[in-house]
């Protein structure tokens, strides 16, 4: 992934299978290209996020930031005193980022807080307002079913479109940065157009799978592919993973 031109890469530790150590390997494997590597967090919660920035993340998108405190909270732990309380111990990031990581660390890494609830559309100006918060990130999917419509990252019913509408606006007016899920690149280019600065399309997950349904599918149009109990000498399509 990190070879194929992205601009930068989320290791998600939210709902992604992958855990600490899992991700430390996915951050040397970014490393050695100019793709910038980003995690989301599974919660705001101190010690992931600063082993999370230790270990070389760039960018830290935090779930759930619901209040001003929580971002105060968010913005907090991702900076060194006196701005907040990170902990001194850039294992990997000093490595990374090299020998003046400590002296550009506060300014270099951008910190999102997720927007996706109710609450947070209600304090959505406070959150905002908050120093050292780079950006924002909505989760359509969430935001979706705080709202009381179906989960879903592009086709949103009409009041999510509304709220992201709303906050992409009061982002601007703060002069923080917008950040936005999306399932296609179609959708990820009319948001651009919108004003968003930061699109994602999709996921690793998805993409192989919509590229192998793409192949079986060639693949059957043809009349190549045999029975599931056909042997192999018969034509099995195969991959290798």
């Amino acid at each position: 992934m990190a070879h194929q031109g992205w601009d930068s890469l989320t290791i998600d530790l939210q709902h992604g299978v992958v855990d600490y150590q899992a991700m430390l390997p996915m951050l040397q494997a970014i490393s050695t290209t100019a793709t910038v590597p980003v995690v989301r967090v599974p919660w705001l919660e101190p010690g992931i996020l600063m082993k999370s920035l230790d270990a070389g993340a760039y960018g830290v998108i935090c779930p759930m930031v619901n209040t001003r405190a929580d971002a105060e909270l968010l913005v907090s732990y991702t900076h060194y005193q006196p701005r907040g309380v990170r902990s001194f111990g850039p294992v990997r990031a000093l490595l990374y980022g090299g020998a003046d990581y400590p002296q550009q660390a506060d300014e270099t890494i951008v910190v999102f807080a997720q927007i996706e609830t109710r609450q947070a559309l209600e304090n959505l100006d406070d959150i905002l307002s908050v120093k050292g918060l780079d950006a924002i990130y909505i989760g359509p999917s969430d935001l979706s079913l705080a709202l009381g419509c179906t989960p879903t990252f592009d086709d949103v019913d009409e009041p999510v479109a509304e709220a992201i509408d709303h906050i992409l606006a009061r982002a601007k007016s703060h002069g923080v940065a917008a950040g936005i899920h999306n399932g296609t690149p179609e959708a990820a280019l009319k948001r651009i157009e919108k004003g968003f600065q930061f699109v994602t399309v999709s996921s690793d997950a998805r993409l192989i799978a919509a590229g192998a349904q793409q192949v079986v599918a060639k693949m059957a149009a043809r009349g190549t592919l045999s029975s599931a109990h056909s042997a192999v000498t018969n034509g099995v399509l195969n991959a290798w993973i």
